[in-house]
C-alpha cells in the first residue's frame, strides 16, 4: 500500500471497488462472491502517534476542523477484562486532516473534537455499541451513518466491518484484535495499526453504501434509522439483568433461581468494585452449577468443577453467604420462575397455552414479516422492533383497522417507512380469524 507524499491531501486512495456484484432489490438473497482481496496492512499516513495531553487534544480539533465532509470514527472497550463499557481508544479520520488515535483516559473530556467539526455527519459501524462511550467522553453526533446498519437494509448477510469493507471496496481487514484488552497502557504499536485501519477506509465505505442506498430505492428507510440512533435517548437499564445469566433456562425452580440471583448479585458488587468483567470474577457456569448443586458448605463447594481452583477456593466464604442467603428467603420474596422479558407478557413459547388466539396472531405476524423480507432483502427485526410486533400480537387494537394498527406501530417508536410497509400485512395478520 502506497504512501502519500504529502499531508495536505490525506484522502484515502482506496475509493472503488472491483466487486461487480450489487445488493439485490429483489429480495433474492445475496451471494457472496469470491474475489482476491487486496491485504490492507498500513494506514496510508502510517500509524498516528497517541494524543494524550490538552497540547495534542487541541492540536487535532484544529486538524479536523480543517479537513472536510464526514468524520470516520470508532472506539475500543475493554469488553472481556473490564466491568465498565467506557472507550479505551477513540478513533477519528477526516478527509484533509488525517487520522487520530485519541486516549479519553488520559484526557476525560473530548467535547473540543466535537466542537471543531460542528454539525458534520458522523460514520460509524453498530453505532449503538459505540454512542453510549463516546458520549461520556463528550462526543455526541446529532447526524451519523451507521455502515453496518445500512449493509442490513442491504440486505447483506454478514454485516462485520471487515466483511462489508471486503465485499464492498475489495480490501481485506485484519480483525485479529477486536477482543483485546484496550485498557492496556501502553497500547501496543500492532493494536495501534489495527485501530486506525479500522477508519482508514470508513468514509470511502459510506460512500460506496449510500450509492446502493439509492439504487435500491433505500436511502430514506436509512436516513429514518440513523436519525432515530442519534436522537435516541440513553437506555434504561435492564429490569433483572440477572436473568440473562448463560445457562438460567436449567434452573427449575423458584428457590434455585434465587441462589443464581444472589450469586449474580454478590458477583456484580465485587466486578464493580474492582473494574473487572463480572466473567473473570466468576463464570456464568459456575453460579449455575452452584445454584443447581445447592453445596451445604465451603468444602462440598470447593468440590465443584469451577470452584475447585485456587483462586476461587480463596472466595468460598462469599459464594456460600450469597447461596445461604438466597436460602432463608421466604417464599414470598423468591423470584418468579418466568418472565416476560421486560414487556408484561408471557414467554412466547407458553401463548398457545395461556391464550391461543394470541399465539396464532403471532404466527401470522411472524408469517407476514418473512414474507417481506424475501420481498425486501430486510431482516425482520430491521423490519419491526420484535418486541412491538409481540405486544401488537397480544393485544392488537380494537378494531383491528389500518388506521388503528398504524397508529399503534408509531405509538411503538416504529419508523414512518416500517409503518408504511408493515401496516397492511399486519392488519391482515392481526385480524380476528373465522
Amino acid at each position: 500500500m502506497a504512501h502519500r507524499d504529502s499531508e495536505s491531501d490525506v484522502t484515502s486512495p482506496f475509493v472503488t471497488s472491483t466487486v461487480p456484484d450489487t445488493p439485490s432489490t429483489t429480495g433474492e438473497a445475496l451471494p457472496e462472491v469470491a474475489h482476491a482481496a487486496v491485504p490492507l496492512l498500513e494506514p496510508a499516513d502510517g500509524v498516528p502517534a497517541v494524543t494524550a495531553d490538552t497540547a495534542g487534544l487541541e492540536l487535532a480539533a484544529r486538524r479536523l476542523a480543517e479537513g472536510s465532509g464526514p468524520i470516520a470514527c470508532d472506539a475500543e472497550r475493554a469488553s472481556g477484562y473490564r466491568y465498565s463499557q467506557r472507550a479505551y481508544l477513540v478513533q477519528l479520520r477526516r478527509r484533509g486532516s488525517g487520522s487520530f488515535l485519541v486516549d479519553p483516559i488520559a484526557l476525560g473530556d473530548l467535547t473540543p473534537l466535537a466542537q471543531a467539526v460542528g454539525d458534520a455527519e458522523w460514520v460509524l459501524h453498530a453505532a449503538n455499541q459505540d454512542l453510549p462511550c463516546l458520549a461520556e467522553v463528550g462526543l455526541r453526533p446529532g447526524t451519523l451513518f451507521d455502515t453496518e446498519l445500512a449493509g442490513r437494509l442491504l440486505g447483506y448477510e454478514r454485516v462485520g466491518l471487515g466483511h462489508i469493507v471486503e465485499r464492498v471496496l475489495g480490501f481485506h481487514l485484519e480483525k485479529g484484535h477486536s477482543a483485546a484488552d484496550w485498557s492496556t497502557r501502553p497500547l501496543p504499536e500492532p493494536w495501534l495499526r489495527y485501530a486506525a485501519l479500522d477508519v482508514e477506509l470508513l468514509v470511502e465505505l459510506r460512500d460506496a453504501l449510500e450509492a446502493e442506498l439509492v439504487e435500491a430505492g433505500k436511502l430514506d428507510f436509512a436516513r429514518q434509522e440513523f436519525a432515530a440512533i442519534a436522537a435516541a435517548p440513553p437506555r434504561e437499564p435492564r429490569a433483572d439483568p440477572w436473568r440473562r445469566t448463560s445457562g438460567i433456562h436449567r434452573v427449575r425452580n423458584r428457590r434455585q433461581l434465587a441462589a443464581v440471583r444472589s450469586l449474580w448479585t454478590a458477583r456484580d458488587r465485587i466486578a464493580r468494585a474492582r473494574d473487572i468483567a463480572p466473567g473473570r470474577v466468576l463464570p456464568d457456569s459456575a453460579v449455575i452449577d452452584a445454584a443447581l448443586t445447592n453445596p451445604p458448605d465451603a468444602e462440598a463447594l470447593t468440590k465443584l468443577p469451577i470452584f475447585s481452583g485456587p483462586r476461587l477456593r480463596r472466595s468460598a466464604k462469599t459464594w456460600m453467604e450469597a447461596l445461604r442467603e438466597a436460602a432463608a428467603l421466604p417464599d414470598s420474596a423468591l423470584p418468579a420462575l418466568a418472565a416476560g422479558g421486560g414487556e408484561g407478557l408471557p414467554p412466547a413459547n407458553r401463548w398457545a397455552d395461556r391464550d391461543p388466539a394470541a399465539a396464532a396472531r403471532l404466527g401470522r405476524l411472524r408469517a407476514a414479516l418473512g414474507a417481506l423480507r424475501e420481498e425486501y432483502s430486510i431482516p425482520v427485526e430491521n423490519l419491526l422492533e420484535p418486541s412491538l410486533g409481540r405486544r401488537l400480537a397480544w393485544s392488537p387494537p380494537e378494531p383491528t383497522t389500518a388506521s388503528a394498527v398504524a397508529d399503534a406501530l408509531r405509538a411503538g417508536g416504529a419508523r414512518p417507512w416500517q409503518v408504511e410497509l408493515t401496516t397492511g400485512p399486519l392488519t391482515a395478520a392481526l385480524a380476528p380469524s373465522d
